[in-house]
């Protein structure tokens, strides 16, 4: 797994839900676990945050892409 330090916000925005699903729980099990020192686990901390962000993303946007497919009320009623 490569370091919150080599990560970059570029990174996230390229990740797939399940790439950044998958990051998000080992930098969750990472601070469960204790990281070494107060800076690394900040790092870790301001990574999963961005992590959870780009999930969310993925989910609003698929969410928007069902909502656009399902028939309107009008639609249901014609």
């Amino acid at each position: 797994m490569t370091t919150p330090r080599e990560d970059t916000a570029v990174d996230v925005a390229s990740l797939s839900f399940e790439q950044a699903r998958d990051e998000l729980v080992r930098v969750v099990a990472e601070l469960e676990q204790g990281a070494p020192t107060l800076e690394h686990s900040l790092e870790l901390w301001t990574r999963g945050e961005a992590l959870a962000a780009r999930c969310e993303e993925w989910l609003l946007g698929a969410k928007r892409r069902l909502d656009a497919a399902r028939p309107t009320d009008d639609a249901k009623e014609a």
